[in-house]
């Protein structure tokens, strides 16, 4: 890949953007003219990040941050960006995402997460999109790239990682559990090709963080498995996660960082096996 363009930074942010083509000027030199955008973001403690976030979509006529309770140096960020913050205690990822949702006031509102920025590329076909798109449509889906290890991750099922992240006010809401929200769309939902960029784990240790949290709450929502040989499937699960990552997905063409997802996948298969088992153990009386 092409050396990434320098970009200023607000804080310590040191991953690369991709490099930038020059937006089409029919659609930024009159705003007047096209639909009104939001972006809308939940957060907290991203002051790492965030900015990134907050360069990548200066398009936009607005930026709703929904922060639950940052400690550090987020909501500044936000506001010395020009966002907009909600302030909201904590209710989990489908709920809170609906709120920031329903707070957005555009035409259009751009579903991100602060771990996420949007190319000029993406954003010029974003607003050619919403300027011809018909009454039928009511949303739009692109592919996601993740970033990680220092490489932009292209195999493994990482990508193409196709979200509906861009929707017509009104006419779509957050679902799901814990573990996997998602949008639905009222109407038609069209294809964009331009990859929204996905700056995924601050490195290994970050991963293995989410992959602690996530396991626990799949094994609570899983309940206590009736036999014991559940553990033991795991292990099965876990073998053929790695050679589906690794191997029948081509995640070791993307070098050293392919082999660390493959790896840390079939953990975390493993891992929420063994803690689903875990629950029906007696407590351990000292």
């Amino acid at each position: 890949m092409a050396p990434s363009l320098p970009c200023p930074t607000i804080l310590a942010d040191p991953s690369p953007i991709p490099p930038r083509m020059p937006m089409d000027k029919s659609l930024t030199q009159d705003r007047n003219t096209l639909p009104r955008v939001s972006v809308a973001v939940i957060a907290k403690n991203e002051e790492d990040r965030i900015g990134r976030l907050l360069r990548s979509t200066s398009f936009a006529d607005e930026i709703v941050v929904v922060d639950s309770g940052s400690s550090d140096g987020t909501v500044e960020i936000c506001r010395a960006g020009g966002a907009r913050v909600v302030h909201h205690h904590w209710m989990g990822y489908a709920a809170q995402k609906q709120l920031a949702l329903e707070t957005a006031r555009g035409d259009w509102i751009l579903n991100l997460d602060a771990d996420e920025a949007i190319s000029e590329e993406s954003a010029a076909e974003m607003l050619r999109a919403i300027h011809d798109a018909d009454s039928a449509v009511g949303g739009f889906s692109m592919p996601r790239m993740s970033r990680y290890l220092n490489r932009w991750i292209r195999h493994g099922g990482w990508y193409p990682d196709r979200k509906i992240r861009l929707v017509r006010k009104g006419r779509a809401r957050w679902v799901g559990d814990g573990l996997h929200e998602r949008l639905e769309v009222d109407g038609t939902v069209v294809e964009l090709t331009h990859p929204l960029l996905h700056y995924v784990y601050r490195g290994i240790s970050d991963q293995l963080r989410t992959i602690d949290r996530f396991s626990t709450v799949f094994a609570e929502q899983r309940g206590t498995p009736a036999s014991r040989l559940y553990v033991v499937w795991g292990l099965f699960h876990a073998v053929g996660k790695f050679l589906e990552c690794a191997f029948w997905k081509l995640g070791l063409l993307d070098g050293l960082p392919g082999l660390v997802i493959a790896v840390n996948s079939s953990f975390y298969v493993f891992l929420k096996h063994a803690k689903a088992w875990e629950q029906g153990l007696p407590e351990d009386k000292w």
